[in-house]
């Protein structure tokens, strides 16, 4: 341990977690395929389905640089977290990488900030997932749940029932366990892509050149807003490396599992974005809610198709939320197991070898915001709290190059140093463009995270206590 940093090294990360045996009362379970389609299934949701059409509303046509800049942004972390992931396969993801070299304090700084990342974005997720529904439920009924019962305040509404029910459902799948969680997952990756091919299909038969003209009719400003939000689109990727512990040859197979599920993405959002735009023109898919839906029943003049990808955004956003879930939890696992936050959070239980009163707590703390916020303001806390996890990530690779350069690495980050401080610069940018009203909460929000870690992590962190033998397990729930 750094005497001054208090820093946790690689190796009693791993000997912890049992990285590279079983991870301290988790299974090993998902192979390449299914660590592949939980990323897709982290990624792919409200940020293309719902997502897409605030985006086309800032840059028009030109959203496909946006997709491919933001895509840019997090190829670069990408790489970053790829090699990470190989070097140190444990739960943590982000905040493990930063206790093993910034310091415990920044590491609990970056696990707060990954509850933004992460924890806020099952809200937005969840929001997403409610227009959807009533969508699909126009569709096949002819009516829809009244804006009181399917809203947030902020969005004309009382209370947003099926956000909070999509939260509930994706935790009671949780609590089954890990190997029924990723057959899920899978399945519902692969069914979402094949509705966004399905898409693409339908509204290319409408494609006209005109509606790509203008291409750019805000110019590079509207190209750089437009990638701010398409960012929002990617969160979720380094999902994969909470997995570390519930992974066959995790050093081998999540820096693979990283850079292809960013490679699909891209493409298929490409696509999308392309195959939308042409159909009906920016101005028919700009600020539209379930704007997918609604270019597939214009195209075909029925409600039939467009039901069909309603029906398809409910599972994939669905997907997100049981995928974003997992990584919340496994990552306050790890802050649990180090004693930065209440033991409860690292109980595993011997029936299903998941964190079940771990998962539970997460699902209801984050059914509040579901419930009663707006997209855009859970959409904006969601990517500065990425963005900041992003950049320590990037500096955490630079770090441990230099403080353990004979550690085993599965995957090197290529054009070293230069890509990682590109990505940190990325991030950087992309923390910048949220606006003051976004910082002012984030600022708030990590002041009180100072004062949680200085009032309880500080004084319960086993490192502080030399008899804790922190490869014990804790008392099964």
């Amino acid at each position: 341990m750094h005497p001054v940093l208090r820093i946790k090294s690689p190796e009693q990360l791993v000997a912890e977690s049992g990285a590279d045996l079983e991870g301290h009362g988790l299974k090993r379970t998902m192979g390449l395929f299914q660590l592949v389609c939980f990323g897709v299934g982290a990624i792919v949701g409200t940020g293309i389905f719902v997502g897409l059409s605030d985006t086309v509303a800032e840059a028009g046509p030109a959203v496909i640089i946006s997709f491919i800049l933001a895509a840019i942004t997090c190829i670069f972390t990408a790489f970053s977290f790829a090699e990470l992931g190989g070097a140190i396969p444990v739960s943590g993801s982000s905040y493990s990488f930063a206790y093993a070299t910034l310091g415990e304090r920044i590491a609990f700084l970056t696990g707060w900030c990954l509850l933004l990342e992460y924890g806020v974005s099952v809200s937005a997720v969840a929001v997403g997932w409610s227009q959807y529904v009533n969508e699909l439920l126009d569709s096949i009924f002819g009516h829809q749940l009244p804006a009181s019962l399917s809203a947030g305040p902020g969005d004309g509404g009382v209370i947003n029932i099926p956000a909070v029910v999509v939260i509930l459902m994706a935790a009671l799948l949780l609590v089954r366990g890990i190997r029924e969680s990723a057959r899920a997952t899978a399945a519902m990756a692969v069914l979402k892509i094949a509705i966004l091919i399905a898409f693409c299909a339908i509204a290319f038969t409408a494609f006209e050149d005109g509606n790509l003209v203008p291409f750019s009719p805000e110019g590079f400003a509207g190209i750089t807003a437009g990638t701010s939000a398409a960012f929002f689109s990617y969160i979720g990727f380094d999902a994969i490396t909470t997995a570390g512990e519930e992974v066959k040859n995790p050093r081998r197979n999540i820096p693979i599992a990283i850079l292809i599920c960013i490679g699909v993405v891209t493409v298929i959002y490409c696509l999308v974005a392309v195959a939308a735009i042409g159909a009906l023109g920016a101005d028919a898919v700009g600020d539209k809610p379930a704007a997918l839906s609604l270019i597939v029943n214009q195209v075909t003049d029925s409600t039939v198709g467009g039901g069909i990808i309603a029906f398809g955004a409910v599972v994939a956003i669905a997907s997100v939320v049981l995928a974003v879930m997992y990584g919340q939890t496994r990552i306050l696992m790890s802050m649990s197991r180090d004693g930065l936050i209440p033991r409860v959070f690292e109980r595993v239980s011997p029936k299903t070898a998941t964190p079940v009163a771990n998962t539970w707590i997460v699902a209801l703390v984050f059914a509040v915001p579901a419930a009663f916020s707006s997209l855009d303001i859970v959409v904006n806390l969601t990517t500065i709290g990425a963005a900041a996890t992003m950049a320590v990530v990037n500096i955490a690779v630079i770090v441990l190059r230099r403080s353990h350069p004979e550690l085993e690495r599965s995957f090197r980050v290529p054009f070293y140093p230069v890509s990682p401080l590109v990505g940190m610069a990325f991030c950087v940018y992309l923390m910048y463009g949220t606006g003051w009203t976004t910082w002012v909460q984030f600022i708030v929000f990590v002041v009180v995270g100072l004062v949680v870690y200085a009032l309880y992590g500080r004084r319960n962190s086993r490192l502080t206590d030399p008899g804790t033998d922190p490869v014990s397990p804790a008392p099964a729930a």
